[in-house]
């Protein structure tokens, strides 16, 4: 009998029994011999008496070696084929030699792999997954995200890549992208955040999520007056208050730390964001975040680098949960609160601020601009390799922005010593 009075029907949680038990039935004996040479001549008897081997069709190579192309295919470029060299065979002074061995040449590095003076220390492609828990997959990180968008004049790509050392050791992805449209039609805006959780902490990760949430919801909820004040070229308010959201939102992640009981700075991370409004007519960019990373503008076939260095910014440094001032040193207004309030800290102490400097740029795009926002993943090579910006200026300045898969693989080309999470998003300006 059931628990519930009827009766058994015997399949009742049968299936693990089924998969994993001592069952055997469903085979059945057998008295044929059942030898490799037996299943050949038992599958030559179905096909025909003597069924022979193919041979390889006529025009193609029986073994083909690494530097072989296919046919009618374009090489890639820096493509090259050598040609075998051939080895006689070992003979005695009475036996012809006829029989050949062949060296196959290895193949030359792949187009766009690495720049530099040497390979990297680490392989190209992913090597160990992070550890999952089964009770909380939504925790995983993915190696890899891609994303893109067309809007007026502008014409986007993002990309979040798992740096060469996380990929070998087996980390989770630190860096955290968010692409997001609030709005409809001309009044749009496209907002792309870009964040790095702290090296060395397990909860990396996680940070860097809830600081790109955070700052998406607050500008979600906003975009409106937001996208007014950059078409007006409001650049106090715009600066006042995204100095506020950014302060919100990076206490927020400090609170998020004094609720687990753990060091701010174990649960901190950088915040880069960028502004594009989908209004054709405008062609204002606006960036602001706290951290380390770049920002770059490709014009005119060279690389500028525009990011606000720390001693060309004025103001206090982003400060903590709830506390920011009515009026900063250089005279920005704080009315712009987007309908934000600040209740004070329900922490006691409440947390220390951040000491990074809030950050700020509005610029006006000219056609044929390539804007780049990264973190420090990319911008460090972009600043030490100079091949490196040489290779994304030719790649980059082409009249037609790259697809995802080019963008994808022009951004993941590697430097030996750099071997960090890189993630960025490019505006080509028609």
């Amino acid at each position: 009998m059931s628990q519930q009075g009827g009766k058994a029907t015997g399949h009742e949680d049968d299936w693990w029994g089924q998969l994993y038990g001592d069952f055997t039935d469903d085979t059945g004996p057998t008295k044929a011999p059942d030898t490799l040479d037996d299943r050949f001549a038992s599958a030559a008897g179905v096909s025909g008496t003597g069924a022979p081997v193919p041979a390889p069709r006529a025009g193609t190579d029986a073994v083909a070696g690494p530097s072989t192309f296919p046919a009618g295919l374009p090489k890639p470029p820096g493509f090259t084929v050598e040609e075998p060299r051939e080895r006689a065979a070992p003979t005695t002074d009475d036996e012809p030699r006829t029989a050949t061995q062949v060296d196959l040449p290895t193949h030359p590095p792949a187009p766009l792999d690495y720049v530099g003076d040497g390979p990297p220390t680490y392989a190209a492609e992913p090597t160990a997954l992070p550890p999952a828990d089964p009770d909380d997959l939504d925790d995983l990180v993915a190696d890899t995200v891609l994303d893109g968008a067309r809007y007026g004049a502008s014409t986007l790509r993002a990309v979040s890549l798992r740096g060469d050392s996380a990929r070998y050791r087996g980390e989770p992805r630190r860096d955290c992208l968010l692409t997001a449209r609030f709005g409809t039609g001309e009044h749009a805006l496209v907002l792309v955040a870009m964040a790095t959780g702290a090296r060395a902490t397990p909860g990396a990760h996680r940070a860097a999520a809830e600081a790109c949430h955070w700052i998406g919801r607050a500008v979600g909820r906003s975009h409106g007056r937001l996208a007014d004040d950059i078409r007006a070229a409001r650049r106090g308010d715009l600066k006042s208050g995204l100095h506020r959201l950014t302060d919100r939102s990076l206490g927020k992640l400090r609170a998020s730390a004094a609720e687990q009981g753990i060091e701010p700075e174990e649960y901190a991370a950088t915040l880069r964001c960028l502004l594009l409004p989908a209004d054709p007519e405008c062609r204002t960019r606006v960036f602001f975040g706290v951290g380390a990373g770049g920002l770059f503008r490709l014009r005119g076939g060279e690389w500028q680098d525009i990011e606000p260095r720390v001693t060309d910014v004025t103001g206090e440094p982003v400060v903590g949960f709830g506390s920011l001032p009515a009026e900063t040193p250089e005279g920005d207004r704080l009315t712009m609160d987007l309908g934000i309030t600040t209740p004070p800290s329900p922490y006691d102490p409440a947390p220390e601020p951040p000491r990074e400097p809030f950050r700020f740029r509005a610029s006006v795009a000219r056609p044929g601009d390539t804007l780049l926002m990264c973190t420090g993943g990319l911008a460090d090579p972009l600043r030490g390799e100079p091949e490196l910006a040489a290779h994304l200026t030719g790649r980059w300045s082409a009249p037609e922005p790259p697809g995802l898969a080019e963008f994808l693989a022009d951004t993941q080309v590697r430097v030996k010593g750099y071997a960090d999470d890189r993630t960025a998003a490019a505006v080509w300006e028609a």
